[in-house]
């Protein structure tokens, strides 16, 4: 599969209409939005000084490129309200609603929860922190009392490798519970889904395949698995599985898991917590070869994604289109 041309011809079916709160302070982003805006994978609200945007890149003419600045914009006033309401029951005041609306994460973030954009996209410059507070905030999950959580989308899409594969949780979910882990798993399938035609194959993974070690993570492993396993009977899914055992079938076969469901065969990888998933995620991008998109946020009741600070332009404008995606559903 040529994931470029794939995700590229799915936003393009119904174009939707992404914000971006760096575009302010950020080359990166500029040049992503030119070329997904010009490939007409999304149209594009930049946020920002609208005569400072132009001085610095003259070339914003396109007529799928809208700026705002979240300073002067009419809006202000009714999202400032509104985040007061929707907080001071955690002690905000009025005047903190105010200087957060014109916070451009802030801004970014009501304008997607009031639909004057359908997602959003951030990170390039700032932390996943800033990027994901203000959603799990103001937009929240799309099923009441059910987690978000997030997936990292990894690829090479070459001609020896085109293995394509998520891992979840790495930004989100700190110390996820089995059941937890059951929940992100869920999220990840329904995301695969979304965007592929493949049938998901879940591996809950861990420093031990099959009681090859013993220890209270593994146990948590183990029984995530097995809890996935009877209440998505219908998804192929195995665990506890090692890395390379749920990735290569030729490690699988060493390793004699020749019989099971995956066979090293996984698409979608669940990890026991943030820290090893941000690990593994970071290793696989800097020096595995592997572009990685996302995170990418899984259950939330509207898209606003988060890109790595060391993430290409073509890895941007990749997030940009399945950002889109997520807003045709």
């Amino acid at each position: 599969m040529n994931l470029v041309k794939h995700i590229s011809k799915m936003a393009q079916q119904d174009i939707k209409t992404i914000v971006f709160p760096e575009a302010g302070f950020s080359d990166r982003i500029i040049e992503a939005v030119k070329i997904a805006t010009n490939k007409k994978l999304a149209k594009a609200i930049l946020l920002g000084d609208e005569s400072a945007l132009f001085l610095r890149y003259s070339t914003l003419t396109d007529e799928n490129i809208q700026i705002v600045n979240p300073k002067t914009s009419e809006l202000k006033e009714s999202f400032a309200n509104e985040i007061y309401e929707l907080r001071k029951s955690k002690g905000m005041t009025k005047e903190e609603a105010e200087t957060l609306a014109e916070d451009p994460i802030y801004f970014a973030t009501m304008m997607v929860k009031n639909g004057f954009a359908d997602g959003m996209v951030s990170g390039a410059e700032s932390t996943s922190a800033s990027t994901f507070r203000p959603a799990l905030q103001l937009i929240k999950s799309s099923r009441a009392s059910k987690p978000v959580s997030s997936s990292m989308l990894f690829f090479k899409n070459n001609l020896f490798n085109n293995k394509i594969f998520l891992i979840s949780d790495c930004a989100l979910i700190e110390n996820p519970t089995k059941q937890g882990l059951v929940e992100i798993a869920k999220n990840s399938v329904d995301f695969w889904k979304m965007l592929f035609f493949d049938e998901p194959k879940v591996a809950f993974l861990s420093y031990s395949t099959k009681g090859s070690a013993k220890g209270k993570s593994i146990d948590m492993m183990r029984n995530a698995a097995e809890l996935f396993k009877k209440a998505s009977p219908e998804v192929i899914s195995d665990g506890e599985l090692q890395f390379d055992v749920a990735i290569s079938p030729r490690v699988a076969k060493i390793k004699g898991i020749v019989d099971g469901p995956i066979k090293g065969d996984a698409n979608i990888l669940i990890v026991p917590d943030i820290n090893s998933g941000s690990l593994l995620a970071k290793a696989l991008h800097s020096i595995g070869g592997y572009l990685c998109i996302g995170p990418v946020t899984q259950g939330l009741a509207r898209p606003v994604n988060d890109v790595t600070r060391n993430s290409s332009i073509k890895e941007i404008v990749l997030l940009i289109a399945i950002t889109a995606i997520q807003a045709q559903i």
